[in-house]
């Protein structure tokens, strides 16, 4: 393989080196490239790549404006991470790359445009970091990665207050509350791949709740993590990662945080996680698995409050980067 070669003028470097107010918005203002040829030349560890789309949306709109909210209105919070002892971007080598070009109101095009960005990342070695988006994104971008890892070889850790298996909703086969059963029955990534992580509520009903058991899906309910305590039940989560493999894809939809923490998302559900838990579990999470992907999704920024949970989502990843940047110190890279 040829030394990466990575460009960056001086007067673009000055613009991504300043404070977040200024200069381009790119997420967590790394080079932003746009053409497969410059990954190729890049050689980078992770690929950022916007999925605006939200027309898959049930109740609030407006996560379509969440990829640029999480590259704009993010409070810049420095590359060192204190707990963890590692700057983050002396070992992992991230870029933004863009956006896939969402066609709105046809799910079709905008499905297919989501796969392609995402493929090629992937099929470069390169880990795809997905910006939400209604949580139908996750369809075309998980099934992105287990076709290039095989279909059956890719365990999903799904974040969510809702389980996101509905057969159809209201008509629509692609709706924001179905993506997971999608994924299933392409074989994309089996059920009994799929632990599913802080669901609460009253939705979905008996007869997805037996369509998961009978596909073997895993939950750990917010109930478990109000018992149980977060330290107990992520030990459990990590086990029970490990029977599934150690390829993982992680996908958040914020809603899994308590809308005290994240009010910004289309269907807010009290009851779940606070910021300072989901954190540090994502931090475990990356950590222990190699993660082929990442997605943060239902951050819809006209309900937010402060920045709360642009913030929120922004961190998540944040920490994520994190703790790829000390497997790859560790590992000597």
């Amino acid at each position: 393989m040829t030394e990466p070669s990575r460009p960056v003028p001086p007067g673009l470097r000055a613009q991504l080196d300043s404070q977040s107010y200024l200069g381009p918005a790119t997420f967590g203002m790394r080079p932003l490239l746009t053409e497969p040829e410059q990954l190729d030349s890049w050689q980078p560890d992770v690929a950022v790549i916007g999925a605006p789309w939200d027309d898959n949306t049930t109740f609030r709109p407006g996560a379509r404006f969440g990829p640029r909210a999480l590259r704009a209105s993010t409070y810049d919070p420095g590359t060192y991470h204190l707990d963890l002892g590692v700057e983050i971007f002396d070992h992992l080598e991230v870029v933004d790359y863009g956006d896939a070009i969402i066609s709105h109101g046809m799910w079709e095009l905008s499905k297919a445009a989501i796969e392609q960005r995402v493929g090629e990342v992937v099929d470069r070695g390169i880990i795809p970091f997905v910006l939400g988006g209604d949580h139908s994104i996750t369809w075309p971008t998980a099934t992105a990665v287990a076709r290039h890892h095989g279909f059956g070889n890719v365990a999903m850790i799904h974040f969510d207050a809702h389980a996101d298996t509905a057969d159809i909703l209201e008509g629509n086969l692609a709706s924001h509350g179905t993506p997971m059963r999608r994924l299933i029955e392409s074989g994309a990534i089996p059920g009994e791949k799929f632990i599913q992580v802080g669901l609460r509520g009253y939705w979905p009903g008996e007869d997805d709740q037996k369509w998961m058991r009978d596909h073997g899906l895993k939950h750990f309910m917010m109930q478990e993590f109000w018992e149980r305590g977060v330290h107990a039940v992520l030990a459990d989560l990590i086990a029970a990662g490990r029977e599934r493999g150690d390829k993982v894809y992680i996908s958040i939809d914020v809603d899994v945080l308590d809308p005290a923490h994240a009010p910004a998302t289309g269907t807010p559900e009290p009851g779940g996680f606070a910021t300072i838990d989901l954190l540090r579990i994502v931090r475990a999470l990356v950590l222990e698995f190699d993660v082929v992907g990442f997605d943060v999704m239902e951050v819809a920024p006209a309900y937010d409050h402060a920045d709360l949970t642009v913030n929120a989502a922004h961190r998540l990843i944040w920490e994520a980067f994190a703790a790829l940047a000390v497997k790859r110190r560790d590992a000597g890279n």
